[in-house]
């Protein structure tokens, strides 16, 4: 068994990227414009990640900077309301703002409307992640976004030599989000850098396709990152996944499901997949049980309030037909 299964095994968790404000219209259905009413709750991909492992029995940490203002303090008790360790959250002030998603829950022409301007995030120092206590963790995980702007990339990738040296696996959703960055070139260097650095990648097509050059090479990327020992997920939307592991190659298929979004099924499947794992699963249900996760947030409002619990991630999957063939 590898150090990695068994330090996701350990469900110690160490956390970078943002955290931020979800505004979602209400009652589904509801088009942004046309609202009179919206909910708020967590969102940033790092911090869905954090609450859906604390939800399926992991213990997670953040580590980021939030706005030294009510959006920050929003979005830090709601870390605290999932159960997610805030030792490490830090309170930035000047101009630097939590960023916001004004988000709706229909599927057709969905609108997805984030603020990202000056964003309290990318404000990360290596004196914020030297501070962390890596002995307190078995793995760390990143999302992409935290590598777009500085102090912040440089800071993570000083985060991964402290994980490194503390013995801690490095996990990396590659999450690019175009808007953040400040070219496609710069993206795709960094992120390609990132991988090299980590033991296990999740991505999706067109994520692994952007940092080889060209959609039609992201599998045989992936599948190259892969020799080296790393563990691998290169995700096909309604196609499914192949996972590359240890000589494996895993194809599986998903929950089909009455989608009211299309956000946050990345983050949930993240969450299941490792939580999977650390229930000692064997690989294929693990990833599955991931792709559970994803199917239950895609049909329901919110991010972070969406992410199932362990009962109710067995009730979905005692109740669903079962995953589509690969």
């Amino acid at each position: 068994m590898s150090d990695l299964i068994e330090a996701i095994k350990a469900r110690k968790f160490v956390v970078f990227g943002r955290a931020g404000m979800d505004m979602f219209a209400d009652p589904v259905g509801t088009k942004s414009e046309h609202a009179e009413v919206f909910r708020a709750d967590l969102g940033g991909s790092s911090a869905n990640i954090c609450a859906g492992l604390v939800k399926l029995g992991c213990e997670a940490a953040l580590v980021t900077s939030v706005s030294d203002d009510a959006v920050g303090r929003f979005a830090t008790n709601r870390l605290k309301h999932y159960g997610v360790d805030t030792t490490y959250v830090r309170p930035e002030g000047g101009e630097a703002r939590t960023s916001l998603a004004i988000y709706e829950s229909c599927i057709e022409d969905f609108q997805n409307v984030i603020y990202r301007n000056g964003a309290a995030d990318f404000q990360v120092t290596e004196e914020d992640v030297d501070r962390v206590d890596y002995s307190r963790f078995s793995a760390l995980i990143t999302a992409g976004t935290v590598f777009a702007g500085q102090p912040s990339r440089e800071a993570t990738f000083k985060a991964f030599e402290n994980a490194k040296a503390a013995g801690l696996p490095v996990i990396f959703d590659i999450d690019y989000r175009p808007y953040s960055w400040p070219s496609p070139q710069v993206a795709a260097d960094v992120l390609t850098r990132a991988g090299e650095a980590s033991d296990m990648i999740v991505g999706n097509d067109e994520e692994f396709g952007f940092m080889a050059g060209g959609i039609n090479k992201g599998l045989a990327m992936a599948k190259e990152l892969s020799q080296d020992g790393r563990f691998i997920i290169y995700k096909m939307g309604h196609e499914g996944a192949v996972t590359f592991f240890e000589g494996q190659e895993i194809r599986t298929g998903i929950y089909p499901v009455t989608a009211v979004k299309p956000n946050g099924a990345g983050d949930s499947f993240m969450a299941g997949l490792l939580a999977g794992i650390a229930e000692g699963r064997d690989l294929k249900e693990a990833i599955l049980r991931g792709s559970a996760c994803a199917s239950i947030v895609v049909s329901k409002a919110g991010c972070a309030p969406s992410m199932p619990t362990t009962p109710q991630l067995e009730d979905f999957l005692a109740s669903h037909a079962g995953p589509t063939a690969p």
